[in-house]
C-alpha cells in the first residue's frame, strides 16, 4: 500500500481537526461492531440497488453477501450502501426519467463516502449504465457486476421469457387470437424467478457492454440469476475490487475510444436494444468520447449478427450463457476489435482472447462466416424528418417495409394516442405510417411508447406490422418497422413536430434515410406557430427538463458530460 490515506482515513469529514475527525469516524464505525482490526483495512464500497419496486434486483442480498465474502477473503473491508433503484415496469413517467438521477446519486456517494474501490451492482435497465456514468465521472477504481437474466417458463408446451413473449402474446390478444383467460394464465408465467428479462433487451444489452469495455469481470454478463455461478461470479468481483485498490486502474483507463467501439461492435454483433446507443452514448460522454452516427453506420455495415437470440431470433441469455457466452461471441469478432484496449484486470483484450476456447454451440453463437445476419442490427438515419439522426432496428424490422412512402396519421402525444389508436373510427390503413409526436426527453421523459400499438381494428385483420415513427425510445424487448430517438425532438421544434395527418413521409433504410415529403418552406411555417409544452415548476422534473440533452448527446444532462471529477 502506498502512504496516501485509505480506508475510513480517506475524505475525512473536516471539522479543523484532522485526528478528531479520524477518531470520530472510527468510534462510529466502532458502534457497527467492526473491529480496530478491519478498521485498518482498506475498505470496498458496495453499491447496491434492493427495492421491492425492482423485481429484477430481488437477489440483491445474496449478491452482496457474495461480494462481501469476496473483499473479505481478499484482505478489505466491505461497506455495503444503498442508492437509487429503478425498476424500470413500476417508474412514472418513465424510468429513463430517473436514470441521471441514479448517476448522479451514485457519483457523489462514491465520492463522499471513505472507499478505496467500489463493486456497482445493478441489472435492470437503467441501472447499469447509471452506475458506469457515475463511476465514469467519480473515476474511483470500479468494477460491475450485473443481477442476471431470468430463466424461462413454461406454457403449454413454450418456452416464455420477459419481455418479448409477452409483447408477442399481447398483440395476439389485441388481435383477438388469444381469449382472457389464456392471457391471464401467461401472465404468472412470463417472469418465473429473479433477474432481469430472459432476452437480449435492453438488461442484457447492457450486461454485455459492460463486459465488452472491460468494467466487469470476463464471462460474468450472461451467467443467468439463478445459476450458482452467478453467486461465485460475485465473490470473484469482491476480490477483483480489491486487487483494484492495488493497480489503481480506474474507469478513465478503461472506458477510452477503442474500447466503445469495442462496445458498439458487439451492440451490432448481438442485435442489442436501441437504448443501449443512448446510454453507450452517455456513458462514453462522461470521459469526453463521441462515436458520430457516421462511424455507428460504418461499424454496423461491417459487423455480423452472430447471436440467434430474442427478439430478432428464436434463444434466450440462459442459452447464450450456456452457448459460450461473451467470451465465444468476442472470439468471433476477433478481426474487428480494438485488441489493446485494457480491462479492470489490466489484460488486455488480445490476452483474455488467447485463452483456450471451450466450446460453442454454433446454433446460439454463429460463427462470423456463417452469420444470422451481415450487417448489423441497429442504425442511425438522417434526413428532413430527423436532421440530427434517428434509430432504425433493422435486424427486428419487416424487409418488406424498409423502402417505404406512405400517408402520416400523427398522434400528437400520449394521452392522444391513448385515447384514438383504437377508436373504430380512426382513418387508417396498412400502409399508413404512424407518427408519435410529443414523447421525447423533453416532453414526456422519452417513454418506451415507440412500440405504437397496431390499431385494433387492422391488428384483428391479421395486420402484424407497420412503419412507426416517434421522438420516444422503445423497449429492447420490442420488435418491428419502428424509427426511434428522433432529434430534435418535437417538444423543442424538431421538424417532427410539423408532421400533419395526410403528410407523405419516405423511409428509405438502404438510404439510411427518412424524409418528410413536404415543402420545406411550408415546414418552416408550421414551426413558426410551435409553442412548446409547460415545463415542470418544481424538484427534479424541473432539473430534468431544464438541463437534460437530445438522444444524439445520450440524453444526459449538460452539465454532467464530460465533467472532470473533484477528487484526485
Amino acid at each position: 500500500m502506498t502512504d496516501e490515506p485509505h480506508g475510513l482515513d480517506r475524505g475525512l469529514t473536516n471539522y479543523g481537526d484532522r485526528d478528531f475527525a479520524r477518531y470520530l469516524r472510527r468510534s462510529f464505525a466502532r458502534s457497527m461492531g467492526i473491529s480496530p482490526r478491519l478498521l485498518n483495512k482498506p475498505v470496498v464500497g458496495i453499491a447496491m440497488t434492493p427495492s421491492g419496486f425492482n423485481n429484477c434486483h430481488r437477489g440483491m442480498p445474496e449478491l452482496v453477501e457474495a461480494v462481501s465474502r469476496g473483499v473479505l477473503e481478499a484482505g478489505a473491508l466491505p461497506r455495503p450502501f444503498p442508492t437509487v433503484s429503478l425498476g424500470e415496469v413500476f417508474l412514472n413517467p418513465t424510468s429513463m426519467v430517473y436514470r441521471n438521477l441514479m448517476a448522479m446519486d451514485t457519483e457523489e456517494m462514491i465520492l463522499a463516502q471513505p472507499m478505496d474501490a467500489v463493486v456497482l451492482i445493478g441489472g435492470c435497465d437503467k441501472t447499469v449504465p447509471a452506475q458506469l456514468m457515475g463511476a465514469a465521472s467519480a473515476d474511483l477504481p470500479a468494477i460491475q457486476l450485473v443481477t442476471g437474466p431470468m430463466s424461462t417458463g413454461r406454457h403449454r408446451g413454450q418456452r416464455l421469457g420477459a419481455c418479448t413473449d409477452c409483447r408477442g402474446f399481447w398483440a395476439k390478444y389485441r388481435a383477438g387470437t388469444v381469449d382472457d383467460e389464456e392471457i391471464a394464465e401467461v401472465e404468472g408465467r412470463l417472469s418465473v424467478t429473479q433477474g432481469t428479462c430472459a432476452v437480449m433487451g435492453t438488461a442484457s444489452t447492457m450486461a454485455c457492454i459492460a463486459e465488452a469495455l472491460g468494467m466487469s469481470l470476463p464471462g460474468t454478463a450472461a451467467i443467468p440469476a439463478v445459476h450458482s455461478d452467478r453467486l461465485v461470479a460475485a465473490e470473484e468481483t469482491g476480490r477483483a475490487a480489491v486487487r483494484l485498490i492495488e493497480t489503481k486502474i480506474r474507469p478513465s483507463r478503461v472506458i477510452t475510444q477503442k474500447s466503445v467501439e469495442n462496445a458498439v461492435r458487439v451492440l451490432m454483433a448481438v442485435s442489442g436494444s436501441t437504448n443501449a446507443i443512448v446510454h453507450l452514448t452517455a456513458i462514453a460522454g462522461r470521459v469526453g468520447i463521441r462515436i458520430p452516427y457516421e462511424r455507428f453506420n460504418a461499424i454496423s455495415d461491417e459487423t455480423p449478427v452472430l447471436v440467434d437470440l430474442k427478439p430478432v431470433g428464436d434463444g434466450y441469455m440462459e442459452d447464450f450463457h450456456a452457448a459460450g457466452g461473451m467470451g465465444a461471441l468476442l472470439r468471433e469478432l476477433r478481426p474487428l476489435l480494438h485488441l489493446d484496449t485494457v480491462d479492470i484486470e489490466g489484460r488486455t483484450l488480445a490476452e483474455r482472447l488467447d485463452e483456450p476456447e471451450t466450446w460453442v454451440d454454433r446454433a446460439v453463437i454463429r460463427p462470423f462466416t456463417d452469420p444470422v445476419s451481415p450487417q448489423g442490427g441497429l442504425i442511425t438515419l438522417g434526413g428532413s424528418l430527423a436532421p440530427d439522426g434517428a434509430i432504425f432496428k433493422r435486424a427486428a424490422a419487416t424487409p418488406g417495409l424498409f423502402e417505404t412512402e406512405g400517408r402520416a396519421v400523427v398522434f400528437t402525444g400520449l394521452e392522444n394516442l391513448s385515447a384514438r389508436i383504437d377508436d373504430p373510427d380512426l382513418d387508417v390503413t396498412p400502409d399508413d405510417i404512424l407518427v408519435l409526436q410529443n414523447a421525447g426527453p423533453h416532453a414526456a421523459g422519452m417513454p418506451e411508447a415507440g412500440y405504437l400499438p397496431i390499431p385494433k381494428k387492422l391488428a384483428r385483420t391479421g395486420v402484424k406490422d407497420m412503419v412507426r415513427i416517434s421522438d420516444a425510445r422503445m423497449s429492447g424487448t420490442a420488435f418491428g418497422t419502428i424509427v426511434l430517438h428522433v432529434a430534435p425532438e418535437a417538444a423543442i421544434g424538431g421538424p417532427l413536430a410539423a408532421v400533419r395527418d395526410g403528410d407523405r413521409i419516405r423511409l428509405s433504410v438502404k438510404e439510411k434515410r427518412i424524409d418528410l415529403l413536404v415543402a420545406p418552406e411550408e415546414i418552416a411555417r408550421r414551426l413558426a406557430a410551435h409553442e412548446p409544452p409547460p415545463a415542470p415548476k418544481r424538484g427534479y422534473k424541473a432539473l430534468y427538463r431544464k438541463s437534460v440533452t437530445q438522444a444524439p448527446e445520450g440524453c444526459d444532462f449538460d452539465f454532467l458530460a464530460g465533467a472532470a471529477p473533484d477528487h484526485p
